[in-house]
Formats: structure tokens, sequence, C-alpha cells
């Protein structure tokens, strides 16, 4: 009995000696004092992945960069905004960097080869100058860098500049007009401007018929107005015809337009609609011989002619002359008539032959031909 009990004795003793020679684990990252003490979660979280701007989509365009830069009165340089005002009377410098500099401006500087403006080209920039500026010189000034190749040129998308200038002068709110009168054809294939363009840019203005008397509204279907153009009719038709005028109001002032003839126009647009007729085919010798080119077109497009005759190579005297004028065919419809004659007097053997002649315009062009014989 006393064995067992030594027995036990020496295995609770061995036991103890195990439970006191355990050591516990090292940690690896000992806690520092106020470190955070929050339990781990199992909660997945997904990375941010930054997001890359597509570069290929973004420079398969290249944007346009303004290459215009205004000149102030102080001497300084400011990129110029979309629309200006300035005062009549007042200067304009405007500078376009590039060493092949293509400008445009308002048609009325370049109508009458106005002294007061200076277009120049130096060797890293070109150069516009307007002095002496009137409200009649309101439009679009604009330049673009050019790519050439020898001789031939073109416009550079990439380097280019424009601004609209209001020059505003007492007394005119709208551009004035070298005419009382003006005529708008009413095309049925585009667009047609009633140009009633202002000089101050907060003007307010509307569309007016004379008769009946009556405002027509600009309802951005039929008719908008364009501050740097006028109204526009988007599909003009037959009924819009008639004379119309333009009301502009701006501090406390008003002005009425000029008055305006819509016309609307029958012949579609294309090249000329042309037809050739001689006076007789057959012809006896020493009598004389005419022959008719004639076009039907719209009112405000010209036509040129050009003839080939038989007696051109020898030298043969002809007359030539060409007509135009507009005739109104019905329903108020406007058609221009241009026409060319050519006359041979005192017909000869060398005069028989095919008369030919080709009509042009901006379009295109036709030939016609007729004969005329010898009898």
């Amino acid at each position: 009995m006393k064995l067992w009990l030594l027995l036990g004795l020496l295995l609770v003793h061995a036991a103890l000696e195990d439970v006191a020679g355990q050591h516990p684990p090292k940690n690896k990252h000992p806690k520092e004092q106020g470190e955070n003490r929050i339990k781990p979660t199992n909660k997945k979280l997904s990375p941010k992945v930054p997001k890359i701007k597509d570069r290929d989509a973004a420079d398969s365009t290249p944007k346009s960069q303004s290459i215009m830069m205004q000149v102030t009165d102080k001497g300084r340089f400011q990129r110029p905004a979309a629309t200006l005002s300035l005062a009549a009377g007042q200067p304009v410098e405007l500078r376009c960097k590039g060493s092949k500099i293509g400008w445009s401006y308002p048609a009325y500087l370049e109508t009458f080869k106005d002294s007061r403006l200076s277009v120049k080209q130096h060797e890293r920039y070109g150069q516009l100058t307007l002095v002496n500026s009137t409200a009649a010189d309101t439009g679009e000034f604009s330049c673009w860098g050019q790519l050439c190749s020898g001789y031939i040129c073109r416009k550079d998308e990439a380097k280019m500049g424009s601004t609209y200038i209001f020059f505003t002068e007492k007394g005119e709110l709208f551009v004035p007009s070298p005419s009382y009168f003006d005529v708008v054809y009413l095309n049925p294939d585009r667009q047609s401007v009633v140009p009633c363009r202002v000089t101050v840019l907060s003007a307010k203005v509307t569309l007016h018929r004379e008769f009946p008397a009556k405002e027509i509204p600009a309802n951005g279907t039929d008719i908008i107005y364009d501050l740097k153009r006028g109204f526009v009719y988007l599909h003009p038709h037959s009924n819009h015809q008639g004379v119309v005028y333009c009301k502009a109001e701006a501090g406390g002032k008003s002005q009425i337009s000029i008055k305006y003839q819509l016309l609307y126009v029958e012949v579609p647009s294309g090249p000329p609609s042309t037809t050739i007729l001689a006076s007789s085919n057959k012809v006896k010798g020493g009598d004389d011989i005419s022959v008719l080119c004639t076009v039907l077109g719209e009112p405000d497009v010209e036509v040129e002619f050009r003839w080939i005759f038989p007696g051109q190579m020898d030298e043969r005297p002809v007359a030539i002359q060409d007509t135009w004028r507009l005739i109104h065919r019905g329903l108020g419809h406007t058609t221009r008539i241009s026409q060319s004659i050519i006359t041979v007097e005192d017909f000869e053997t060398t005069d028989a032959g095919y008369y030919i002649c080709t009509a042009q315009n901006p379009r295109g062009q036709t030939t016609v031909a007729t004969t005329v014989e010898f009898s």
C-alpha cells in the first residue's frame, strides 16, 4: 500500500515539473504601448484598381489649339475670347503663331480693299491690324496655319484661332448695309439667311413682315436667330416670301433694319440646265447666223459661257454677247435666265459645222451643241 502511494506522489511531482518547465510562445511582433488591440476579422477586401485613361482613344483625334493672340493697347498679349465687344474707333491687333498664316475677316473689308486693314506675315507669326474701326467691321476674324507642298497649301486643322468682334457705335444697333434694300433668295434645298446682324451683344432682335404687318416668331423649328448670321430659314418654303425687316432693342433704344425682299427659287441647285438653238440650221453663203445658248438657274448664281465654233482655228471674226435677267414664273417663283449669243456675219463654208456651248456655275458645267450646214 505504501509502495503504491509512493509511486503516485512521484508521478504527480514529475507532471508539475513538466508544466513548470514550459514557456509561453514568443510573439514575433510584441505589442507596443498604445498598439491597436482590435481583433482582426475574416472580412475580404477587394483591392482598388486605379482607373487608367485610354491614351490611345484620347490621342486618336488631336485637339485643335488656338494660335491667336490679341495685343492690347498696353502692349500685353492675351488669348481673345470667342466674342469681343469693342468701341468703334478702337484699333485691333491680332497675331497668330506660324511661318505661314492664312486669314479670314468680314467681307466688307475685303470688298472695298480697305486701307485701314493691314495683314503681314513675319518670320514667326502672322499679324492683322485694323485701325479706325466702325460698326460695319463687326464680324468673324480667324486665322489658321498652312501646310504647304510647293505652291499648294491647305489648312492645318490643328492650328487655328478665331474671335467674333462686335464694334459698338452710337446710333448703330445693326451692322450697316451698303444699300437700303436687299434680296434674299429662298432655296428649297438649303438654308436661307436674312442677315440682320447687330453690333451689341445683348441686343434683342425680332423679325417682322411688312404686309400683313406682324412679327415672325423664331420658333427654333422653321426659323432661328444666329447672332453671327441673322435669321436663318431652316426649311424655306414659298409661303415665306414677301418683304421683311428686323427690329433691335438695346439700352432703352430701338432701331429698324433695311428691308429684305424674300423670293422663292423654283430651280433646284446643280449644274446649269442648258439649251442651244440656231436661228437656222441651213445657211446660204453671205447670210448671217446666230446661235443662242440659254440657262435657267438660281437667281443668285452666276453662269459663265464658253464657245467652240468651226471658224475658230481660222480666226474667223464673230460677235459674242452674254446677258441675264430675273423672270417670275407664277406663284412668286423667281428664276434667273442667262443667255449667250454668238453671231457670224457673211456666212462661208468654213463656218459650217458644230457650234458648241459650255455653261458653267459653281456646281458644275453642261455642254450642248448644234450643227449649222452650208446650203
